[in-house]
């Protein structure tokens, strides 16, 4: 059996931006993706990240900037000449053809004869978990089968970097952890470098690398997935990766690196994240939260507005003198009927300044 090799390189983006008319979809992005590696774009719809996609595709071209993929400028070239495969949203699929004549499809342009041509569709079905389907129709296959298709059909042409638009997006919730996790576990073994487009924050975090957020065409925060949800770098990226509850509060004072923050009873110590005295915002996730007595010293007093049994955990809405606070617990026992009154008690660790 073929075993399919990595042919990775990494992506590079050069002060790129693409303008339709007066509208700027992307704006002056730089990044760099290194071989091999698994980078989502994620970012609500209209943000750019499609648009970035696109262009590393070559299905756009940049209106200014330069993208190179390894160490070629690919700025100018078409998507037929870019070693570059995609993996749409909708699979784009053949009706017509059976699972190992759309696998194959790629391939029958490509210099293999029919014995490569065989080898690699075979073993292609067999990186996704699919030998013995080879002779089904698209309409036989479930979604998720469907979706493993297109997958096998990008992966045989052994591409310099793989791209996913929105792939798990026709799939329900239980699917798309299956999936999403097959794709992770097919980019590691082979080493790919893949490009992964998304709007699902849970999605990114569990297959990423790295994660570009995207926001208003431009890049708002890019890291490790973990850095992005512990150290957001402003209101929407810490918004937009995870829940998260964000406070008015006051940095009373800062002493070497360290700033004491105060919410209405609540103080902490917590980095200044290079912030000065004055008003800041706070970020705190729902998970971090604590319920306790309402006259507990050092407890945001609050009434629980509601509360919702989830299976694995209990979801509040608190409202507070500082709004309505979103809190999740997993004592499920605990259900703090409306009305109750209660004290939100912070954690030392895990709050997150921001400016305000």
């Amino acid at each position: 059996m073929v075993q399919l090799a990595a042919n990775a390189a990494s992506v590079t983006f050069e002060n790129v931006t693409k303008q339709y008319g007066a509208v700027t979809a992307v704006d002056s992005v730089s990044l760099h993706i290194e071989a091999g590696k698994l980078v989502t774009l994620l970012g609500p719809s209209g943000c750019g990240k499609t648009t970035t996609l696109r262009m590393i595709a070559g299905l756009e071209m940049p209106t200014s900037g330069r993208i190179l993929i390894g160490d070629q400028d690919v700025t100018r070239l078409p998507a037929t000449d870019r070693d570059v495969s995609m993996v749409f949203q909708s699979y784009a699929l053949f009706p017509h053809m059976n699972v190992i004549e759309n696998v194959s499809y790629g391939l029958r342009f490509s210099g293999f004869d029919k014995r490569q041509i065989a080898e690699r569709a075979a073993a292609g079905l067999e990186l996704v978990g699919l030998t013995g389907y080879e002779k089904r129709l698209p309409s036989e296959l479930s979604g998720g089968q469907q979706q493993r298709v297109a997958v096998a059909r990008a992966l045989v042409l052994e591409p310099q970097v793989l791209l996913f638009d929105e792939p798990l997006s026709n799939l329900d919730a239980k699917l798309r952890r299956r999936v999403r996790q097959e794709i992770r576990d097919i980019q590691t073994k082979l080493g790919l470098t893949v490009v992964y487009v998304t709007h699902d924050q849970e999605e990114a975090l569990a297959v990423s690398d790295r994660i570009v957020v995207m926001n208003n065409a431009t890049i708002a925060q890019q890291g490790a997935p973990r850095e992005l949800y512990d150290e957001p770098a402003n209101a929407f990226v810490a918004d937009f990766i995870g829940e998260a509850n964000l406070f008015d509060c006051t940095i009373a004072r800062v002493e070497e690196g360290v700033a004491q923050v105060e919410l209405g009873p609540v103080r902490l110590k917590l980095p200044a994240r290079g912030l000065n005295r004055g008003a800041a915002k706070l970020v705190v996730r729902p998970n971090q939260i604590g319920l306790v007595a309402a006259d507990t010293a050092g407890a945001l007093p609050g009434t629980v507005r509601q509360s919702t049994y989830v299976g694995r955990h209990v979801e509040f809405v608190i409202e507070t003198d500082h709004g309505d606070v979103f809190v999740t617990s997993l004592d499920v026992d605990a259900l703090h009927e409306p009305g109750t009154r209660v004290g939100l008690a912070f954690p030392a660790r895990g709050p997150v300044l921001i400016s305000g």
